[in-house]
């Protein structure tokens, strides 16, 4: 009787952590559009003060890129669209490793911006197809 007063009322499913709508890689890509637009402004200081800060809202604007994308990919991807879109664990793979230490987040390549905006434009590609 006691396990049954505790047993839910109804059982839902749902194809994500929230009903659909709340998952965009725009978050992910606005991010990385401060990223570049970061670097371009540290790389043109010669205050040194401003470069440090600029470094480090960098570093932090790259982290943020990571968990955007890792949101979508164990959130909102589900293995439907990895069977139809072979290529997106490694573009995404590749995105979060442009963010990381080896990209963005340890760089002042604007040019590893460039390849993590593109990558992030490709895994938005996928998404809206899904959303079709």
């Amino acid at each position: 009787m006691f396990a049954r007063m505790l047993a839910p009322a109804i059982e839902v499913s749902a194809h994500c952590d929230l009903p659909c709508g709340v998952y965009d890689p725009a978050q992910a890509r606005i991010e990385a559009e401060s990223v570049k637009a970061i670097i371009a402004k540290a790389n043109d200081s010669d205050d040194p003060d401003f470069r440090t800060r600029a470094v480090l809202i960098k570093e932090q604007r790259s982290q943020l890129v990571k968990e955007h994308l890792w949101v979508l990919w164990t959130d909102y991807f589900k293995p439907p669209h990895f069977e139809k879109y072979p290529q997106l664990h490694t573009l995404i793979n590749e995105a979060t490793k442009l963010a990381g230490a080896g990209g963005t987040k340890g760089t002042m390549d604007a040019e590893a911006a460039d390849q993590l905006l593109a990558k992030i434009d490709q895994i938005a590609e996928i998404f809206w197809e899904t959303k079709k």
